[in-house]
Protein backbone atom coordinates (compact mmCIF):
# COMPACT_ATOMS: atom_id res chain seq x y z
CA UNK A 1 0.00 0.00 0.00
CA UNK A 2 1.28 3.43 -1.03
CA UNK A 3 1.22 6.67 0.76
CA UNK A 4 0.63 10.16 -0.13
CA UNK A 5 1.59 13.52 1.58
CA UNK A 6 -1.82 15.96 1.15
CA UNK A 7 -0.66 19.80 1.26
CA UNK A 8 -2.25 22.99 1.20
CA UNK A 9 -1.89 26.35 1.35
CA UNK A 10 -5.23 26.73 2.50
CA UNK A 11 -4.75 25.39 6.40
CA UNK A 12 -1.86 25.95 8.21
CA UNK A 13 1.40 24.50 7.65
CA UNK A 14 2.58 21.70 10.46
CA UNK A 15 4.60 23.08 12.95
CA UNK A 16 6.31 20.15 13.51
CA UNK A 17 8.29 17.42 11.43
CA UNK A 18 4.50 15.80 10.80
CA UNK A 19 1.89 16.29 7.19
CA UNK A 20 -1.04 17.54 7.16
CA UNK A 21 -2.32 14.51 6.12
CA UNK A 22 -1.65 10.87 4.21
CA UNK A 23 -3.76 9.50 2.48
CA UNK A 24 -3.33 5.83 2.34
CA UNK A 25 -6.10 2.47 1.74
CA UNK A 26 -8.64 4.53 0.97
CA UNK A 27 -8.51 6.82 3.85
CA UNK A 28 -7.36 9.96 5.18
CA UNK A 29 -5.57 11.15 8.14
CA UNK A 30 -5.71 14.52 9.03
CA UNK A 31 -3.13 15.75 11.36
CA UNK A 32 -4.58 17.11 14.64
CA UNK A 33 -5.57 20.80 13.46
CA UNK A 34 -5.26 24.18 15.62
CA UNK A 35 -7.02 27.29 15.63
CA UNK A 36 -3.90 29.15 12.99
CA UNK A 37 -5.43 31.49 10.18
CA UNK A 38 -3.20 30.39 7.70
CA UNK A 39 -3.90 33.81 6.12
CA UNK A 40 -1.37 35.06 9.02
CA UNK A 41 -0.18 32.22 10.50
CA UNK A 42 -1.53 33.47 14.15
CA UNK A 43 -4.11 31.80 16.65
CA UNK A 44 -6.98 33.76 16.30
CA UNK A 45 -8.21 34.87 19.66
CA UNK A 46 -11.59 34.31 21.07
CA UNK A 47 -13.38 31.63 22.78
CA UNK A 48 -13.91 27.75 22.02
CA UNK A 49 -16.27 28.43 19.82
CA UNK A 50 -14.52 30.46 17.81
CA UNK A 51 -11.25 28.79 18.23
CA UNK A 52 -13.43 25.36 16.83
CA UNK A 53 -14.58 27.38 14.15
CA UNK A 54 -11.59 27.85 12.62
CA UNK A 55 -9.71 24.35 13.45
CA UNK A 56 -13.19 22.65 11.62
CA UNK A 57 -12.36 25.05 8.46
CA UNK A 58 -8.99 24.42 8.74
CA UNK A 59 -9.96 20.57 8.64
CA UNK A 60 -12.29 20.70 6.08
CA UNK A 61 -9.44 22.63 3.92
CA UNK A 62 -6.98 19.99 4.66
CA UNK A 63 -9.65 17.26 3.62
CA UNK A 64 -10.67 19.60 0.19
CA UNK A 65 -7.21 19.05 -0.85
CA UNK A 66 -6.96 15.13 -0.27
CA UNK A 67 -9.81 15.04 -2.20
CA UNK A 68 -12.29 14.39 0.19
CA UNK A 69 -14.99 16.01 2.35
CA UNK A 70 -16.41 16.78 5.84
CA UNK A 71 -19.20 14.26 5.10
CA UNK A 72 -16.89 11.41 4.52
CA UNK A 73 -15.07 11.78 7.72
CA UNK A 74 -15.61 8.30 9.99
CA UNK A 75 -13.64 9.53 13.25
CA UNK A 76 -12.82 12.45 14.61
CA UNK A 77 -10.69 12.62 17.80
CA UNK A 78 -10.95 16.27 19.89
CA UNK A 79 -8.72 17.66 22.46
CA UNK A 80 -9.83 20.32 24.74
CA UNK A 81 -7.88 22.08 27.67
CA UNK A 82 -10.97 22.64 29.94
CA UNK A 83 -14.21 20.30 30.07
CA UNK A 84 -16.60 23.29 30.48
CA UNK A 85 -16.00 24.26 27.28
CA UNK A 86 -17.38 21.11 25.95
CA UNK A 87 -20.98 22.74 25.52
CA UNK A 88 -19.76 25.32 22.99
CA UNK A 89 -17.58 23.45 21.53
CA UNK A 90 -20.59 20.96 20.60
CA UNK A 91 -22.30 23.72 19.65
CA UNK A 92 -20.08 25.02 16.89
CA UNK A 93 -19.23 21.39 16.40
CA UNK A 94 -22.92 20.44 15.33
CA UNK A 95 -22.77 23.43 12.66
CA UNK A 96 -20.20 21.00 10.79
CA UNK A 97 -21.84 17.66 11.34
CA UNK A 98 -25.40 18.43 10.99
CA UNK A 99 -26.06 15.70 8.54
CA UNK A 100 -24.00 12.71 10.00
CA UNK A 101 -21.50 13.50 12.75
CA UNK A 102 -18.75 10.66 12.76
CA UNK A 103 -17.70 8.52 15.58
CA UNK A 104 -15.69 10.80 18.46
CA UNK A 105 -13.79 10.85 21.22
CA UNK A 106 -12.99 14.16 23.56
CA UNK A 107 -10.31 14.05 25.78
CA UNK A 108 -9.15 17.06 28.23
CA UNK A 109 -5.45 18.12 28.29
CA UNK A 110 -3.21 19.85 30.30
CA UNK A 111 -1.81 22.17 27.30
CA UNK A 112 -2.15 22.27 23.28
CA UNK A 113 0.41 23.63 20.62
CA UNK A 114 0.80 27.64 21.09
CA UNK A 115 -1.95 27.02 24.02
CA UNK A 116 -4.89 26.73 22.14
CA UNK A 117 -8.05 25.91 23.48
CA UNK A 118 -9.06 23.15 20.74
CA UNK A 119 -7.29 20.71 18.33
CA UNK A 120 -9.33 18.21 16.22
CA UNK A 121 -8.18 15.20 14.16
CA UNK A 122 -9.85 13.09 11.62
CA UNK A 123 -9.98 9.88 9.40
CA UNK A 124 -12.22 10.17 6.56
CA UNK A 125 -12.97 8.00 3.28
CA UNK A 126 -11.62 9.46 0.11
Amino acid sequence: MEKEVVRTDRAPAAIGPYSQAIKAGGFVFVSGQIPIDPATGKVVEGDIKVQTRQVLNNLREVLAAAGTSLERVVKATVFITDMNDFPGLNEVYAEFFARSAPARSCAAVSRLPKDVLVEIEAIALL
